[in-house]
C-alpha cells in the first residue's frame, strides 16, 4: 500500500454525464476537483452509437464522442481527469470531516466533499449474440433508442413495470413490438398489464425465452423458444430490448450510505445530498426512474452545487471558531 496520501478539496468518482457535468460546474466554482473515471470511461453512453435526444445536438452524436466532448470541457476548466478504480472508501460522518478513497486497491486520497457518480449497469440475458450486437440494434433503453427503429418491427424482453412502460412507448413508434416474458405472468402492475394487452401491436408471448439474436452486423431477427414445450420460433426484427432491470453501482458504498432495497443512493428531497455530510450522489446511481442522459448531467450539477455550498458553509464555520488575534499595542 502506497503511504502517500492525496488531499483534495473535490473527489468526483465516476465518468459520464453526472460526472463530468458535476466537475464543469466544481472546477468553474475553483474546488480543482479530481475525477476517477472507473473502468468503463463515459459510462454507459460509451456503448451507444448515436445520442439523438441530448439538447445541443441538433445532428445527434455519437455517443463516446460525446464524453469526449465533455471531458475536454471538464478538463478545461481545470478538472484533473485520472483513469482508475475507487476500490474501498472511508466517510468521515462529522461534518467537515475528511473523507478516504482507496484507488486500484494501492492508493488513498482524502476529500473534503466526495461526488459519487458510478452509475448503474443495465443487466444482460448474458447471450454471446447480445453482447456482438450491442449497438447494432441491442439496446437497454427504449427511450434512448427507440427512435431509430420507427415504423419497423422490433422485440422486447422482460416483464415488469419498466418492460411494460417500455414496450407501450416502442407500439407508438414502432410497426409492431414482440414482447417476451419468461413466466406465465407479468410482474407488473395491474395498470400496465392493461396497458399493454390493450395495445394491438403489442404481441404478447409468456413462457417465451431468447434463444438467439440473428444477425452479423446489425440485428436482423429473433429466435425465440416456448419454454414449457419446447418450441422454437423465428421472427424478423432489426431491434431488440432488454429490460429486465438495471444494478446501481453501489457495491462499495453500503456500510456508509443509506440505500433503498435495489442499492440506488438515498438523497435528500430536492438536493443531491446522502446521510453522509460532503457526500453527494448524482445521476443514475441515485435515479432508477428517469435514467437519461439529460436528467443525469442535471443532477451532476446540483452535485457540484450542493458541494461548493458545503464547503463554503465549513469555510464560514472555520472562521467564525478561529481565535480572533488583535495587534499588539505600544
Amino acid at each position: 500500500m502506497n503511504e502517500k496520501i492525496e488531499r483534495v478539496k473535490c473527489l468526483i468518482i465516476g465518468s459520464g454525464p453526472a460526472g463530468y457535468t458535476a466537475a464543469i460546474y466544481a472546477s468553474r466554482a475553483d474546488l480543482k476537483p479530481l475525477m476517477y473515471t472507473g473502468m468503463e470511461p463515459g459510462g454507459q453512453l460509451t456503448t451507444t452509437t448515436e445520442v439523438d435526444n441530448f439538447p445541443g445536438y441538433p445532428q445527434g452524436i455519437d455517443g463516446p464522442k460525446m464524453m469526449m466532448d465533455l471531458q475536454e470541457q471538464a478538463e478545461r476548466f481545470g478538472t484533473e481527469v485520472r483513469i482508475g478504480m475507487i476500490t474501498e472508501v472511508e466517510f468521515s460522518r462529522e461534518v467537515g470531516g475528511i473523507h478516504k478513497a482507496c484507488v486500484d486497491n494501492n492508493k488513498w486520497i482524502e476529500a473534503e466533499s466526495v461526488i459519487i457518480s458510478t452509475g448503474a449497469t443495465a443487466k444482460y440475458l448474458g447471450l454471446p449474440s447480445e453482447q456482438k450486437l450491442r449497438g447494432g440494434g441491442v439496446s437497454a433503453c427504449a427511450v434512448c433508442d427507440g427512435f431509430f427503429y420507427k415504423g419497423q418491427d422490433v422485440a422486447i424482453v422482460g416483464g415488469g413495470d419498466t418492460a411494460a412502460e417500455e414496450a407501450t412507448y416502442l407500439a407508438n413508434i414502432c410497426k409492431k413490438v414482440t414482447m417476451l416474458v419468461r413466466k406465465d405472468y407479468m410482474k407488473a402492475s395491474k395498470a400496465m398489464q392493461h396497458r399493454v394487452e390493450n395495445t394491438k401491436n403489442i404481441d404478447l408471448r409468456y413462457n417465451t425465452e431468447v434463444d438467439e439474436i440473428l444477425g452479423e452486423q446489425v440485428v436482423e431477427g429473433l429466435r425465440m423458444v416456448n419454454n414449457q414445450t419446447g418450441e422454437k420460433e423465428e421472427i424478423p426484427i432489426t431491434g431488440f430490448f432488454v429490460a429486465i432491470g438495471h444494478k446501481p453501482n453501489t457495491d462499495i458504498f453500503k456500510d456508509w450510505l443509506d440505500m433503498d432495497d435495489t442499492g440506488y443512493v438515498i438523497t435528500q428531497a430536492k438536493s443531491t445530498k446522502t446521510n453522509i455530510p460532503g457526500v453527494f450522489a448524482s445521476g443514475d446511481v441515485q435515479d432508477k426512474i428517469y435514467r437519461q442522459a439529460v436528467t443525469a448531467a442535471g443532477t451532476g450539477c446540483m452535485a457540484a452545487l450542493d458541494a461548493e455550498r458545503y464547503l463554503a458553509e465549513i469555510e464560514t464555520e472555520e472562521d467564525i471558531q478561529r481565535p480572533q488575534t488583535r495587534p499588539e499595542t505600544v
